[in-house]
């Protein structure tokens, strides 16, 4: 594949680009504001010469924004600029880093639209988090003489067989790519493989995430002395296998609570008819319901103040196509962790958890049953692992200061020239 066949192909899609823009903004209206920017109108308030992060969404900005304000912080005479592609992504921007960043979304990869971009903000650096490799963007980019880093970055075995099929225009790519900052080794030999240069591994950033703000104030969720257990970070068709499987262990565990916590709290008053038909009490955290069988999650940002009031959680996107969301919050918290068989986009995390035996692959309600029976039944193994998920924690903290030192080194060359 070449480029130019690579913009036949998104030009030719761009009609199911609107479409589906349109369908998400029925189901989360947040995705109707600000189209313009989607496609290289940026605001006026941005300024010109940025560094310039590009984190995606939720899960990315929670990871970047201490390595973020670190760099602000060695750059103050620098505007950076952040870049989201969610609306969540852009809340956490506003939550985590406030008025010392500045942002809008990034340009969807249409070369007119990132050239529109580009030109207005000219980048001195762009530094992308994980895996948001964009071939136009990155292209695009380097060519204005900015410089290009991929930090905390993560390459699934079956991301590298897509890459892989299209080996020479990968190369292409990553030959743009002035440094790859991986978590693991498994990707480093990846990115090696398909062309990449310099490639180094420095762990994974998401081990030294902060307690983020309390967006809310959470305070005592009223659930005295009944047990309780979270799923956090679901997705359609999870919540079903997750209220299945609360309404088998109630036959037990008759006092069980189940904080309930969707990746995305616009699916609020669809989850509300999931619980409802099964005869459950339910009540909204964002209107400080007590005494419920489950407890809605539907405040943006508050997952992480959640987990504590838990004794086991199951984490989301891992029953679907996700590919799995990020553990590392519940484990830090003391709690066993459930997952569904697709963990692929934190595969490298879950295997460390799976390795000190605090991590459980569930597939469907029968499996989630029996093993959260079994934590319940044993509050000593249940405590045992959930020191073993902090542990795991604990021993692979300090990417971060690594990642910022490298990263800042290699910034140091660019922050200066005029652009």
């Amino acid at each position: 594949m070449t480029r130019l066949l690579y913009n036949i192909v998104l030009h030719l899609a761009l009609p199911w680009v609107w479409a589906r823009l349109f369908i998400r903004a029925r189901r989360e209206p947040a995705y109707r504001e600000r189209i313009a920017e989607r496609f290289g109108r940026v605001p006026a308030e941005v300024s010109s010469g940025v560094i310039w992060f590009h984190t995606v969404s939720a899960g990315e900005t929670n990871a970047a924004a201490p390595l973020i304000r670190a760099v602000a912080e060695r750059f103050r005479g620098d505007a950076i600029l952040v870049t989201t592609m969610t609306p969540t992504g852009s809340a956490r921007v506003g939550t985590l880093l406030g008025e010392s960043v500045e942002h809008c979304y990034a340009p969807y990869d249409y070369p007119w639209a990132v050239r529109r971009f580009l030109a207005r903000v000219r980048p001195k650096a762009l530094v992308i988090m994980e895996t948001e490799l964009w071939p136009n963007l990155v292209a695009e980019t380097s060519s204005r003489g900015a410089s290009v880093h991929l930090v905390n970055a993560r390459l699934s075995a079956r991301s590298y067989r897509g890459y892989r099929r299209i080996g020479a225009f990968t190369r292409r790519m990553l030959e743009r790519i002035d440094g790859i900052l991986c978590q693991y080794e498994d990707t480093a030999e990846r990115f090696r493989a398909l062309g990449a240069a310099s490639v180094e591994v420095m762990g994974s950033v998401k081990f030294d995430a902060e307690m983020p703000p309390d967006p809310f104030g959470v305070g005592d969720l009223g659930f005295g002395d009944s047990p309780v257990w979270i799923a956090g970070s679901t997705h359609a068709g999870e919540e079903t296998v997750v209220l299945d499987a609360h309404l088998g262990l109630r036959r037990r565990f008759p006092e069980l609570r189940l904080i309930l916590a969707p990746r995305h709290p616009a699916r609020t008053p669809e989850v509300l008819r999931l619980v409802a038909d099964r005869g459950l009490s339910v009540g909204l955290l964002s209107e400080r319901a007590h005494d419920v069988d489950v407890l809605l999650g539907d405040v943006m940002g508050t997952l992480p103040h959640l987990y504590p009031f838990a004794r086991i959680a199951f984490v989301g996107g891992s029953l679907d196509r996700t590919g799995g969301h990020n553990p590392i919050e519940a484990a830090v918290h003391g709690l066993p962790v459930l997952m569904g068989p697709a963990r692929f986009d934190v595969e490298a995390i879950c295997a460390r958890f799976a390795a000190a035996g605090c991590l459980h692959p569930v597939s469907g309600v029968d499996d989630m049953v029996e093993v959260v029976e079994g934590l319940l039944d044993d509050p000593a193994r249940c405590a045992r692992e959930g020191e073993r998920a902090k542990e795991v924690v604990e021993s692979n903290r300090g990417a971060r200061q690594a990642v910022v030192d490298k990263l800042c080194s290699r910034l140091e060359r660019v922050a200066a020239k005029p652009v």
